[in-house]
């Protein structure tokens, strides 16, 4: 049965005076799969960030895993959230192994110190590299990994925690075909899987939208142009709206393009 892992009533978040988001009405339960696009500007970030509980809102309620974000203690809530963003990437030593930047999620740091670990961790952060496709470079050092090895074992790591919520922000940016194709691969067998937790991802691009993912919400201006599942949602009307030009979205077997208006 399923389970509602984060809920926003009428959330909205000000910066400077400014709306970045406003009136947001949302629901994932743990067995929905989200997209979250929009154009640059729109917010999906920031909406990110309320559902990592990195941010909290100013006005309107967010509750996440049934604790209400203002009450609650941020660092017991994010041991079961995974994240993988640019901006984590940035932080985590790049002169750390591969298998250490996995191992190091076990206790919500980013490198090693004094900790030790069991048997049962190594093994897990093994399995979870073999899963992402990256256990051969288990003992590399991070920094020395291509873009794309880097996203996944960023990936890697956010899954090393067994969380229940597994937030991706643009996942397959600035990856080359090839990358992006072998991540939206692998994307889409964890999304499809039942024994995964509920995941939010953010992208610019439909391409990159694996099979597997079964919902999505549009953002535009900080608010909610659309939000359902995916046929309901990525169509050329909405997306046209959104992002003020023509668009005309297609779906075969799963996955969608989009491209201008002829």
């Amino acid at each position: 049965m399923s389970s509602t892992v984060v809920s926003m009533q009428s959330a909205a978040v000000e910066r400077s005076g400014s709306a970045i988001l406003e009136d947001i009405d949302w629901e994932v339960t743990s067995d929905q799969r989200w997209i979250v696009l929009g154009p640059n500007g729109a917010g999906k970030t920031t909406l990110l960030q309320l559902a990592a509980a990195q941010l909290p809102p100013t006005s309107g309620t967010v509750t996440l895993l049934d604790q209400n974000t203002a009450e609650a203690d941020p660092a017991e809530l994010r041991p079961h959230i995974g994240f993988a963003s640019s901006a984590l990437s940035r932080r985590l030593p790049y002169g750390e192994t591969v298998l250490d930047i996995v191992l190091t999620a076990a206790y919500g740091i980013t490198a090693r110190w004094k900790e030790e670990y069991e048997d049962i961790d190594e093994r897990r952060a093994h399995r979870v590299l073999a899963e992402w496709k990256v256990d051969h470079l288990a003992e590399r050092k991070f920094g020395e990994l291509s873009d794309g090895e880097q996203k996944r074992v960023q990936i890697a790591r956010s899954v090393m925690a067994d969380p229940e919520l597994l937030l991706l922000d643009e996942p397959a940016a600035s990856l080359d075909l090839g990358a992006r194709e072998e991540l939206v691969q692998l994307l889409g067998g964890y999304a499809s899987s039942a024994g995964s937790p509920a995941i939010i991802m953010v992208t610019h691009h439909v391409e990159e939208i694996p099979v597997g993912f079964t919902h999505a919400i549009v953002l535009s201006g900080g608010r909610i142009a659309a939000a359902g599942t995916l046929g309901d949602t990525l169509t050329s009307e909405v997306l046209s709206s959104a992002f003020g030009i023509g668009v005309v979205v297609e779906e075969r077997e799963g996955r969608f393009t989009a491209r201008a208006r002829q």
